[in-house]
């Protein structure tokens, strides 16, 4: 399971909100945190130890690294919850309690999934973006 710790959280959002066809270079990721305070060193430090977690794909670009998600965050979140379910000692008792906690959008979401009428492209929701639950 690769889970992310917060700073790589933070840069993955930036990521992840610039799109995967976009990515950034080490300073561009650096500005876009700069409330942070985070030395440029240490934001090339996570990127590159999230490249080798396979959660970003990197491409030269004259002198510098251009850093992509190497998948959605939704493909993430995905694959995360995937791995909680293995650690669960009943698949089927934790989706069961999953599903009796999601909002009726969500339910319905979930319903439409399942009958193979739904895609996976955001919509909105109860729930504020990840940045605003943060605070």
């Amino acid at each position: 399971m690769t889970r992310l710790g917060d700073l790589e959280r933070a840069v993955m959002d930036v990521l992840w909100d610039r799109g995967t066809g976009t990515g950034a270079t080490v300073r561009e990721v650096a500005e876009a945190l700069r409330d942070r305070e985070l030395a440029y060193t240490t934001v090339m430090t996570v990127l590159d130890r999230l490249a080798g977690k396979g959660m970003v794909e990197r491409e030269r670009e004259g002198r510098a690294w251009r850093y992509r998600p190497a998948a959605s965050r939704e493909a993430h979140i995905a694959r995360l919850m995937l791995d909680a379910l293995d650690l669960a000692g009943s698949r089927d008792a934790a989706l069961v309690r999953f599903a009796r906690s999601v909002t009726g959008t969500e339910a319905e979401v979930l319903r439409a999934a399942l009958a193979g009428e739904a895609d996976d492209t955001p919509a909105s929701t109860d729930r504020p973006p990840a940045a605003e639950r943060q605070g």
